[in-house]
């Protein structure tokens, strides 16, 4: 198996690269990522090749998409996500509401992963089952929306949820074992949820590694049926 990671170094997508690099069967990961060093140990395996990605600049997408050549992908997981960082926080109400953190949530939740997706998918395998897989959440369905607030990244998600069942349909023709799907980790103990913990029973905050599994479980047992869904770590698909 040949495997993408984009956000490696990031909590979630360090930690699936530990479980991958327990699987025989994986043989080279991608790991994509805006830091250069090897911090993480898992990092430093000779099966991963590290790649640069800046999700904020298009050019940067692109290339990260050249740099698998003709290697058949089988797995892609997009690990990435923005909910906060330095004075942008989710916001509570409306008045709260600005242009710039809203293109910059939608940039990174939504746009990023539709322009891998271009950039990838001709790379992914087509003679046998791969998936697509990018990380949302169970905030992003409109219909189990009752508590309001976090409108740009709420919104980002629902947009991602969107794109990922229009990719699924329109690939159908041409790459049919292909799986594209969002997955929603839970609530993991990273940076991203670090300031939203307090109210997480602790049996519901996931260290990275339990997520790791978990989505890596969620991700074995998908068939071509589920292309276009989104499922959470427990394998129950969250409604639209």
């Amino acid at each position: 198996m040949n495997v993408v990671v984009v956000g490696a170094t990031g909590g979630i997508g360090n930690a699936l690269i530990e479980a991958l690099l327990d699987e025989p069967r994986v043989a080279q990961i991608f790991a994509f990522s805006r830091c250069t060093g090897n911090a993480h140990a898992a990092l430093c395996s000779e099966r991963v090749i590290h790649g640069f990605v800046d999700l904020e600049k298009e050019a940067s997408i692109e290339q990260a998409g050249k740099t698998l050549r003709d290697t058949p992908i089988d797995l892609v997981v997009v690990a990435s996500g923005l909910l906060h960082d330095g004075n942008l926080r989710p916001e509570k109400a409306l008045k709260q509401l600005s242009q710039d953190s809203l293109q910059r949530v939608f940039q990174i939740n939504a746009i990023a992963p539709m322009l891998l997706a271009k950039a990838i998918l001709p790379h992914m395998r087509s003679d046998t089952r791969s998936v697509f897989g990018v990380l949302s959440a169970r905030v992003g369905s409109i219909s189990d929306n009752r508590l309001g607030g976090w409108h740009s990244y709420r919104s980002s998600k629902s947009a991602l949820n969107m794109f990922l069942k229009t990719a699924a349909i329109g690939s159908k023709m041409l790459q049919p074992n292909c799986v594209i799907v969002g997955l929603h980790p839970g609530t993991v103990d990273t940076q991203l949820s670090a300031p939203f913990q307090r109210n997480v029973k602790p049996e519901k905050l996931f260290s990275p590694q339990q997520s790791a599994n978990y989505l890596l479980d969620v991700i074995s047992d998908l068939i071509a049926e589920d292309s276009g869904k989104v499922f959470a770590w427990d394998g129950e698909e969250i409604a639209p």
